[in-house]
């Protein structure tokens, strides 16, 4: 039990001082890459001072964290509140799914750099044409593991549903949900990973406060250090985001 602790520790530490390694033997070989040193050097004062706020894009690395994940909780959360019901109304009406899931297979491919601009043209504001693209780019997973749920319950479910004389909110609470809940968490997780993808070329091309806007002035003002801070900024961020959809949903089935 101890060893497996310590290597839950260990072996992730490993990876990351191997990364680490390697960066640096990429950055000895490759002029306009900084290595590790030289960009904690550049950017410490984002990381030791992370809420301060000196100007519009110049703050802390936590305060912008924040501003793009403000954006991705709303817009993640549009996603799910349509996508959810979607997916149920798919996976139980096969007349519903002839009509709309071609619709949907062709929406589903389009890049968030695509529907943007859309966004821009229809609600002439950055803000909400991020959330309305955020929203729309990431409830695919959700719908479409909605549905696999709902077409994956066993037909054995639906007859003790009728045997017991369940009235259909009765059999959507206690059979439709639980059954789909599993599924539903797997497209939650990928949904809102695609949230945290589009809000960052959003903020690229909109050019407002978050980490994405961040990078983007950083890479007009060729200052390579802190376009590597905000790459690790977003992974270190995602990579939290799946621990926590992972954890709720843990305790979710515990229930």
């Amino acid at each position: 039990m101890i060893r497996n602790r310590i290597l839950a520790v260990v072996l992730p530490v490993f990876g990351g001082l191997c990364l680490i390694a390697l960066w640096a033997i990429l950055a000895s070989n490759i002029q306009d890459l900084p290595s590790p040193l030289k960009t904690w050097q550049e950017s410490k004062i984002y990381i030791l001072q992370p809420l301060d706020k000196r100007g519009e894009m110049d703050q802390g690395i936590l305060r912008l964290a924040y501003y793009s994940l403000f954006r991705v909780a709303k817009g993640f959360l549009l996603g799910a509140v349509i996508g959810t019901p979607l997916g149920f109304m798919l996976g139980l009406s096969k007349v519903f799914n002839r009509m709309f899931d071609p619709v949907i297979q062709v929406l589903r491919p389009i890049s968030p750099l695509a529907w943007l601009p859309l966004g821009l043209i229809v609600f002439q504001k950055s803000e909400p044409a991020a959330l309305f693209t955020i929203g729309l780019c990431s409830m695919w997973p959700t719908v479409i593991n909605t549905m696999s749920g709902v077409r994956s319950i066993p037909q054995e479910y639906w007859n003790v549903a009728k045997v017991l004389r369940l009235s259909r909110f009765q059999t959507f609470t206690k059979v439709l949900v639980p059954a789909t809940l599993p599924f539903m968490f797997t497209g939650y997780r990928l949904s809102l990973g695609i949230a945290w993808l589009v809000i960052v070329a959003s903020e690229m091309l909109t050019g407002t406060p978050g980490v994405g806007g961040f990078l983007w002035q950083e890479y007009n003002s060729l200052i390579y250090a802190h376009i590597l801070l905000c790459i690790l900024t977003i992974g270190v961020v995602g990579f939290l985001l799946d621990r926590m959809m992972g954890f709720v949903e843990m305790k979710l089935r515990a229930l």
